[in-house]
């Protein structure tokens, strides 16, 4: 987080560097201008000045006249150079345009500047076809494969094929996803000491966690709170054990359902139990909120896309065996209600829970079991069946007038298992919106530099299927095609908030952003004031997660992504169950879904404008060089520790160097070149489209570890790996494992050199450390 706020400071220097090479360059055209007028009758006029300096009254008077032509020749061209330079903000005064905004777009003929293009798409963005939308996709279920989300599919396609777009089409594949099972439901019962049933738990048969392992399990019940890594080792610090036990855990802590199931069988748990507690997600029948009656569903794979095709495109299913997952789970998950985990908890005796840990659930004497007080005990029953499933991705484009095989990728999840307002309605219709809105533009002159591409995703409810799996089948070519891609999925959940999950490259481009639109709430003030004035712009700023419609773009294929959203104070408590309609959200929003949803259609609009539009990608590509420096200070802390071993940090030091080098170095050769020249902006946005992709580690296989980004993804070759085994050297010496550290180490060493090398170039500009001297 420290990392991506400190990159937010740096984007307002970076913008006005960018403006003072216009200004020269703005200066030196009217320069050249005057220079060729001086040759012509404004020098003539100089020279007669000169020699009759004490001429007759009629020869003054030409002389004022010929003066004031001058003045308003001088008065026309200033304006001419620097119109669409600035604007006026909503908060007022005069306002730089970042990035390039007195530049016209090489090639096609667009005659707009981007000060232009902006207020087109402004007047262009309409905030009653984004309710309508939400509305009509919301009225029912549509889970993916359904009769509903087949006609919602094809009223998409419509939709798309009705704008004056370049080209539509659709992808279609069959993914294996998890249903349940009609003929016998999941069950939830109280067992004797016997293994008689006592009492059985009513459960709602649509409540379901996807990809949970079926069968059943008895055992004890332990709390774990929300199932973190921190949660399980204060457990094993008090000498609790999970181990054979059904672990109950809360929705939400940062933590999302798979992340919670992997750990609980990770700490010896047969079973896991998830419910909505009160104090996460408000249940007062007094106010809007969850009922005690409603459970929240979610996906419990550890990973994205179809698990039985890890790291490549989905296949007929009949002709290549499946190859099941690394990340789905070998114990049954259930959602349960908070009325039904109020009935276990109530019931357990055992050490009491940590103040920290104690939710609202009425009559509930917060212990952490594993034993109850009656000497029952818990039995589970999952009945799920998998099935192929034919899925439709939806495609939509615009082509660029001048880098069309470079895109900027706009997308959003179609299907909810439920009916969706915030998990699938938003974000296409957004989507629609925004995909209508450039459409239009282009039809009034707008020549987009690259190609636009619109993608309504299927199957996101299940671990964002639709889009990994199109990921997977293009995964080779897109860090030279894919620009960056902007996730819409549940982009309205408030109006009081913004938080964006982003890759590093892209923060310098939202702060411009969040200068130029209004907040949707506080009228005349733009996000970034009011952010400002809730303690920071640097809040909104977050780090890209498992469970995000943008991660699998970045941690998986290379690609900048970011997810956007508006939030309130209170969580949004409907998301992921039955309840998520837009009667409730326009509640929470006090009626304003449209014009929240437009301001944030703006948002998107506004960076994506920049990516098309600008002669050089807009990219901070020495934002990663911060990040490996704050590890590098980190390690240089143990440093002793790690000598003592044998284990010299000094390798990783070097790359980190090299790598802080090479960026500054093609950062500075950008800012001195001549980026009008069609060559030397290609070469350069080429090498700039490749930074993400090589922070991918080329030594882990992507079907074992498909998010081999050593940054943002998982698994031992990553930089947060590396840094909680280094914890262990002062926490808990005995645990750490000096040839696995040694391993990860050369790992991450070797990714960041490779990054390094590459974004040198030429192998001859590559800054050797060992040279052979005779």
């Amino acid at each position: 987080m420290g990392t991506l706020a400190a990159h937010l400071t740096q984007s307002s220097s970076v913008s006005l560097h960018r403006s003072s090479d216009e200004e020269e360059e703005a200066g030196a055209q009217r320069e050249e201008l005057n220079s060729e007028e001086e040759a012509g009758p404004f020098c003539d006029i100089r020279g007669w000045m000169l020699r009759h300096l004490h001429g007759n009254r009629r020869e003054w008077a030409w002389l004022s006249v010929c003066g004031g032509v001058m003045i308003t020749a001088a008065f026309l061209l200033a304006l001419i150079v620097v119109r669409g330079r600035g604007h006026c903000s909503q908060e007022g005064g005069l306002v730089e345009q970042p990035g390039g905004g007195a530049n016209r777009p090489a090639g096609g003929g667009a005659e707009l500047y981007l000060g232009e293009l902006r207020e087109m798409m402004r007047r262009l963005l309409q905030d009653e076809d984004i309710l309508n939308t939400v509305s009509r996709i919301s009225r029912t279920d549509h889970p993916p494969g359904s009769s509903e989300g087949t006609v919602l599919a094809s009223e998409v396609l419509g939709r798309f094929r009705k704008l004056p777009m370049d080209h539509t089409w659709t992808e279609s594949l069959y993914a294996t996803l998890q249903v349940p099972d009609r003929t016998q439901r999941s069950s939830l019962q109280l067992v004797d000491a016997a293994g008689r049933i006592s009492e059985q738990i009513p459960l709602n048969p649509s409540d379901y966690c996807p990809y949970s392992a079926t069968g059943n399990y008895t055992g004890g019940v332990v709390y774990a709170n929300y199932g973190r890594p921190e949660d399980f080792n204060w457990l094993r610090s008090v000498g609790v054990s999970a181990a054979g036990c059904v672990v109950v855990m809360r929705v939400g802590g940062g933590v999302s359902f798979a992340e919670k199931v992997w750990l609980a069988e990770r700490n010896g748990g047969g079973g896991a139990l998830i419910y909505p507690d009160p104090a996460d997600l408000p249940q007062d029948p007094r106010r809007l909120g969850l009922n005690s009656h409603t459970a929240v569903s979610e996906h419990v794979h550890l990973g994205s896309g179809d698990p039985f095709t890890p790291g490549f495109p989905s296949f007929n299913h009949s002709k290549f065996p499946p190859i099941p997952s690394s990340g789905l789970p070998l114990i049954p998950a259930l959602p349960i209600t908070a009325t039904v985990a109020a009935k276990l908890l109530s019931q357990l005796s055992g050490p009491p829970c940590p103040p920290s840990w104690r939710g609202r659930l009425p009559y509930v004497r917060c212990v952490l079991g594993p034993d109850f007080s009656s000497g029952r005990r818990v039995q589970m029953s999952v009945h799920n069946l998998m099935t192929p499933v034919l899925l439709n991705n939806i495609f939509s484009s615009l082509e660029g007038r001048v880098e069309p095989d470079q895109y900027v990728i706009l997308g959003a999840q179609r299907d909810s298992l439920g009916p969706g307002a915030v998990k699938s309605g938003v974000g296409t219709a957004i989507l629609l919106e925004l995909a209508r809105t450039f459409s239009a533009m282009v039809k009034n002159g707008f020549s987009p530099r690259r190609s636009l591409l619109f993608v309504s995703w299927d199957a996101g409810d299940f671990g964002n299927v639709g889009a990994t799996e199109w990921l997977e089948g293009y995964l080779s070519m897109l860090h030279l095609k894919a620009v960056a891609y902007f996730s819409l999925d549940q982009a309205i959940m408030g109006d009081d908030h913004l938080s964006a999950s982003t890759s590093p490259l892209l923060v310098d481009l939202l702060d411009a952003a969040i200068r130029q639109v209004e907040h949707p709430k506080h009228a005349g003030q733009t996000i970034y004031s009011q952010a400002e004035r809730d303690g920071g712009s640097w809040r909104i700023m977050k780090p890209l997660y498992l469970n995000s419609g943008a991660y699998s773009f970045t941690a998986f294929a290379g690609v900048p992504a970011m997810e956007l959203r508006f939030t309130e104070e209170r969580a949004y408590p409907f998301l992921n169950t039955p309840l998520d309609t837009v009667p409730r959200l326009q509640e929470v929003l006090g009626g304003r879904l449209g014009v929240t949803g437009r301001s944030l259609g703006e948002l998107v609009g506004e960076m994506v404008l920049r990516l098309v539009h600008d002669h050089i990608l807009p990219l901070r590509i020495t934002s990663y060089a911060q990040t490996v420096l704050q590890f590098s200070a980190h390690l240089n802390k143990h440093s002793a520790e790690l000598q003592a071993r044998g284990v010299s940090p000094q390798w990783l030091f070097s790359a980190r160097g090299d790598y802080s080098r090479a960026a500054e170095t093609l950062q500075r050769a950008i800012d001195y070149s001549d980026l009008h020249d069609p060559s030397t902006a290609r070469l350069y946005n080429t090498r700039i489209m490749k930074v993400e992709y090589y922070f991918l580690s080329q030594y882990v296989s992507a079907m074992e570890t498909p998010f081999r980004h050593v940054i943002h993804g998982r698994g031992n070759h990553t930089l947060s790996a590396l840094t909680e085994h280094l914890t262990l050297l002062t926490s808990d010496p005995g645990r750490f494992d000096e040839s696995r550290f040694r391993r990860q180490l050369a790992l991450f060493t070797w990714t960041l050199q490779g990054a390094a090398n590459a974004l040198n170039g030429d192998v001859w500009s590559i800054r050797h450390t060992h040279t052979y001297t005779h």
